[in-house]
């Protein structure tokens, strides 16, 4: 689940880009493999949810949103959860490094 204190407040232009998402309308699954998968199926389910995301107009929101928001599941704004874990670490060390 994501960490709410990192979640941007309620106004509704901090929210409005989900509107406008590639994957607004799509099933939900494409994104977020089942719990357990592992190996060449998860990685074509995620190549296939990343083809969608390549085309979104809202991917660099989708993204922040994911980074900021610690997004534990699922691929947003072409990043799979790993992808997105080595980020905010990386991140996470530079900040921690820099204090």
């Amino acid at each position: 689940m994501a960490e709410i204190a990192h979640l941007p407040g309620p106004l509704i232009d901090k929210w409005e880009w989900q509107y406008r998402g590639a994957c607004r309308e799509m099933d939900t699954e494409i994104f977020f493999h089942p719990e357990g998968e592992r190996g060449p199926s998860r990685r074509r389910l995620a190549a296939e949810a990343k083809k969608v995301c390549a085309t979104c107009q809202v991917i660099e929101e989708c993204r922040n949103h994911s980074i900021l928001s610690r997004e534990a599941y699922g691929v947003w704004g072409g990043l799979t959860e790993e992808e997105r874990r080595r980020i905010i670490r990386a991140s996470d060390e530079k900040a921690r490094l820099s204090s």
